[in-house]
C-alpha cells in the first residue's frame, strides 16, 4: 500500500516540478497522470504496483466531486446570468468532442483494417 501510494504521489509531484520548471499552464495533476500512464505503458511501473490504491481512489471518485459542488454554490447568482452562454458552451463542445472522437475514430479504425 506505502509502494502503491509513493508511486502514484510521486507521480503527481513530478508533474508540479515539470509545472514549476517549466511554467506551462497545463494543470500539474494532468501531467502526473500522463507520466503514470507513460511510465505504465512503457513498463517502468508495473500494473500491480498501483492496481489497489487506483481501484481505490476510482470507487471513492464521487467524494472528490464534493467541496467543488459545494463551492460551486457559491457562485449561483453568477451562474443564473450566464446561463445561455454555459448552456451553450456545453453543447458546443459535446457535439465537437463527438465529432472529433468518431472522426478519429474512423482513421484509426482505417488504418488497423489495412
Amino acid at each position: 500500500m506505502i509502494r502503491q501510494c509513493f508511486i502514484i504521489f510521486g507521480c503527481l509531484a513530478l508533474g508540479e516540478l515539470v509545472v514549476w520548471l517549466t511554467g506551462i499552464t497545463i494543470p500539474s495533476s494532468i501531467i502526473g497522470m500522463l507520466l503514470l500512464a507513460a511510465l505504465l505503458q512503457m513498463k517502468v511501473i508495473k500494473l500491480e504496483w498501483v492496481k489497489g490504491m487506483s481501484d481505490f481512489l476510482i470507487s471513492n471518485m464521487g467524494f472528490f466531486f464534493v467541496p467543488p459542488g459545494v463551492a460551486l454554490m457559491l457562485y449561483l447568482d453568477l451562474i443564473k446570468a450566464e446561463f445561455l452562454p454555459i448552456a451553450v458552451a456545453t453543447v458546443v463542445s459535446t457535439v465537437l468532442v463527438l465529432i472529433v472522437t468518431g472522426w478519429t475514430h474512423q482513421k484509426i479504425k482505417v488504418k488497423d483494417d489495412k
